[in-house]
């Protein structure tokens, strides 16, 4: 087996080989070699990190080790119950339980034994009032991390989301640092903190470029690669998996194509399929997006390596695919932002929605949910108002002082300009809602009447349609210094302006049919021996529901815990049977 330059050279002989280098796979590959397992990883695309390199690097983690250091009030009970009632019909008591036993486990495991560490948040559930969900406690962050300990390594990171990144400069996922950046002109303090992060970014550019101080999942998936690096893990890019090998029932390895050679690994304990889902396998998503499948549009800021392939391959074995879940994915509002090369990039709306005086309408001019919930939830709401229509979209509008103080969708706020944004048509402007309106070919009409409602309870802080700022969710993403309601402001000081806003996702909670612990079931529920699955490859426990942040990474990286110590506690038994057969 050949390491020079990443390529796999010749047939390969393992005891386990991870398709996917992401947070599943990762994990799975780490735990599995702690263990004592000789671990191959294959990863089709040319960097490493996968979906988790964009995320935002939370997980959620009941009861971690964090919060009972902080002395923060949960149980395990209150997290079952609060699963229970967001998953419904589709909670899965098994897999619920093996999640909230190991999951602090998985955190005291990662970051006593490898380069993984984390640091609490203060996200609150995102439906806090549901029995059982809590105000703060349960979500954790990946720590920021310098991507020059990776040595030669670095340059095969996977870089972070462009559209979410100033200038390649990354974020924390949390208000603190960004605070700094939106009050950069008004508060000394900021300027500096700012004025710092800028000089410090510019001198990585000049010297790797790339920024090296990385924060949120792009330091996850760095974390979690310079572990697999450091026990000799191989990570081999540019190797696709295309075929399993099958011999007599059991998975027993996968035929690759690496840098353009097909290749054979052979793998004595089996194949784990991690390969992040099928945001982006178009023939899947017209069977499953009913938005897709009436002819619209769907936009997903996930890898574009997110095909599917892993799905494939566990059909081809006699595994099943779940489709029961009414919401196949974790929903995400995202605008198409214009780039230079003449195509487009795909910007999550993340945090717009949350401040005061920018709110979302259809077409008709009409509001139709509470635009401070989470990503799904907003994103649910508007697959279900635009049911039965071609076009599954909606506006963000606001007026010229909420996108001087906050910016909208990839518009950044003052004093920053945004002109060029009006002139390559991601950005709207009108000097009345109706010349708004007229634009963007929306309903006038509806538009005025919608805001005039709006501003009647806005300027009370108030909204009674949709009680918007009235969870500590709605207003943990809002503007504290907007009282007395964080997350509602009037839209009244034109010009008006609006960003259209499409459907997206972050991953798939559809996936793989497997036990509790990851092995994958063919159609009589039967294990495929030697054939697990691991990440968004395997259907979520969240019965298509979005509880919380870092309800993926969370159990992701929990499951791929739990599934490597599965298949080394078989290799274990296998050895002795073997050994006993040789007595």
């Amino acid at each position: 087996m050949s390491l020079q330059n990443n390529v796999l050279g010749v047939d390969a002989l393992c005891d386990l080989v991870i398709i996917g280098s992401g947070a599943g796979g990762l994990s799975t590959a780490i735990t599995a070699t702690k263990r004592g397992l000789n671990v191959i990883v294959v990863e089709k695309e040319a960097v490493y990190g996968g979906t988790t390199a964009f995320s935002g690097g939370v997980l959620w983690v009941p009861n971690n080790p964090h919060a009972q250091k902080q002395g923060i009030n949960d149980s395990r009970e209150a997290a079952v119950k609060y699963l229970q009632n967001e998953a419904g019909e589709y909670f899965d008591a098994e897999a619920a339980a093996i999640f909230f036993e190991n999951g602090p486990k998985m955190v005291e495991f990662f970051e006593r034994e490898t380069s993984v560490k984390f640091v609490p948040t203060l996200y609150p559930d995102y439906h806090p009032t549901v029995e059982g969900g809590v105000d703060i406690g349960r979500s954790i962050l990946a720590a920021p991390f310098d991507i020059r300990e990776l040595g030669d390594e670095m340059s095969r990171l996977r870089p972070p989301l462009k559209t979410i990144t100033f200038m390649g400069m990354m974020f924390n996922s949390s208000n603190a640092d960004l605070k700094h950046f939106f009050n950069v002109t008004k508060s000394p303090v900021s300027f500096v903190y700012v004025a710092k992060r800028l000089g410090i970014h510019t001198k990585e550019l000049a010297l790797y470029k790339r920024g090296t101080n990385v924060t949120s999942g792009n330091a996850l998936a760095a974390r979690l690669a310079k572990s697999a690096f450091d026990l000799n893990i191989p990570i081999f890019t540019n190797t696709a998996a295309k075929e399993l090998i099958i011999e007599q029932g059991k998975v027993v390895g996968l035929e690759v194509k690496s840098n353009g050679q097909n290749r054979k690994i052979f793998a004595k304990h089996g194949v784990v399929i991690a390969s992040g889902g099928f945001s982006h396998d178009k023939e899947r998503l017209k069977k499953m997006y009913p938005h897709v499948a009436s002819g619209g549009e769907h936009f997903s800021p996930v890898p574009t390596g997110n095909t599917g392939d892993g799905l494939r391959l566990a059909e081809s074995a006699g595994g099943r695919v779940s489709t029961e879940y009414a919401d196949n994915s974790a929903w995400m509002p995202v605008s198409r932002v214009p780039m230079k090369n003449g195509g487009f990039g795909v910007f999550p709306h993340l945090l717009d929605r949350y401040k005061p005086g920018i709110i979302g309408v259809l077409k008709n001019g009409q509001r139709f949910c509470n635009e401070s919930e989470s990503y799904h939830d907003v994103g649910a709401a508007l697959m279900r108002a635009c049911a039965g229509e071609k076009e599954t979209a909606m506006w963000l509008v606001c007026d010229a002082k909420a996108l001087a103080k906050y910016g909208l969708g990839y518009v950044k706020p003052a004093p920053l300009p945004h002109g060029k944004f009006i002139k390559q048509g991601y950005l709207f402007k009108g000097a009345t809602l109706e010349a708004l309106a007229q634009t963007i070919g929306m309903d006038a009409q509806g538009l005025r009447q919608t805001v005039e409602n709006y501003n009647l309870h806005a300027v009370h802080g108030e909204d009674p349609q949709f009680n918007r700022g009235t969870t500590s969710f709605n207003r943990y993403l809002a503007d504290p210094e907007n009282q007395p309601n964080p997350c509602v402001a009037p839209i009244s000081q034109g010009p008006f302006y609006a960003v259209k806003v499409y459907m997206g996702d972050l991953g798939t909670f559809n996936g793989i049919e497997t036990t509790a612990v990851g092995e994958v079931m063919d159609a009589d529920n039967q294990v495929i021996e030697g054939l697990y699955a691991v990440g968004n490859d395997r259907k979520s426990v969240m019965g298509g529901n979005y509880p919380g942040a870092g309800i993926t990474l969370g159990p992701i990286m929990t499951y791929g815990y739990v599934t490597g110590n599965v298949i080394a506690d078989k290799a274990q038994i296998q050895h002795l049977q073997d050994a006993s057969v040789e007595a």
